[in-house]
């Protein structure tokens, strides 16, 4: 069954309220593997240098405190849901997934949280879409509160690079931040194509790292 928008909440938002719980997937050598086997990924992050792994039956984060949070959703499409792609059409399917689905869910945590842009493209993973959102408050790498405990007068507007596609059955949304916006706050002057740019390579990067169980074998 497909998994409501308060379900995928509770997955993007997983690396801050389920850190150090067991994995529900499993680590095999440098890789995790999903828990429904659908997909495996080379960890983008080291353990030994505190990075944390943690996932629940559709969402897996990664994090660090050097620049790396990630999510990789993985949901199973429903018959609504295979109708709506069907209805839609690629392209059009996955801009309704990520505005009324992903984005509500952004919004449900912070509520100012914007659309700045988003693009397909037919080229990659046989039609993908990449969005751009704007998290005023949705730092990971910022606490949310001061020192004395108040909330920060001028928190970061955090940016999200969101890939979203559709393999095997299955919609997948991949998530990360650009950090650099609060561990660089004060010298930070990338501009919004600069930023676009490194978020697109960031995240075919993350993809580079996958496989699916649908891969056909590889020649020798």
């Amino acid at each position: 069954m497909f998994r409501s928008p308060s379900f995928l909440l509770c997955g993007l938002a997983l690396a801050a309220t389920a850190a150090g719980a067991p994995l529900i997937g499993r680590m095999d050598g440098e890789s995790y593997i999903s828990p429904t086997g659908e997909f495996r990924i080379r960890a983008p992050i080291l353990t030994e240098l505190g990075g944390t792994i943690d996932d629940n039956e559709s969402v897996v984060t990664f994090h660090d405190d050097f620049g790396t949070h990630i999510s990789i959703a993985c949901f199973d499409l429903d018959a609504t849901q295979r109708w709506e792609l069907e209805t839609r059409g690629l392209r059009d399917y996955l801009l309704y997934f990520f505005s009324e689905i992903v984005m509500t869910n952004f919004r449900t945590r912070y509520p100012a949280s914007t659309i700045e842009s988003a693009r397909y493209l037919p080229e990659l993973l046989d039609g993908s879409l990449i969005a751009y959102s704007l998290l005023p408050g949705g730092s990971y790498f910022e606490p949310p509160t001061s020192v004395t405990g108040a909330p920060l007068e001028n928190p970061v507007v955090a940016k999200r690079g969101t890939l979203l596609f559709v393999r095997h059955r299955h919609v997948y949304v991949v998530s990360t931040e650009l950090a650099e916006r609060a561990t660089q706050r004060s010298t930070y002057n990338l501009t919004t194509k600069q930023e676009d740019d490194q978020l697109a390579t960031r995240l075919t990067a993350i993809v580079g790292r996958m496989t699916f169980t649908d891969d056909k074998p590889r020649t020798p």
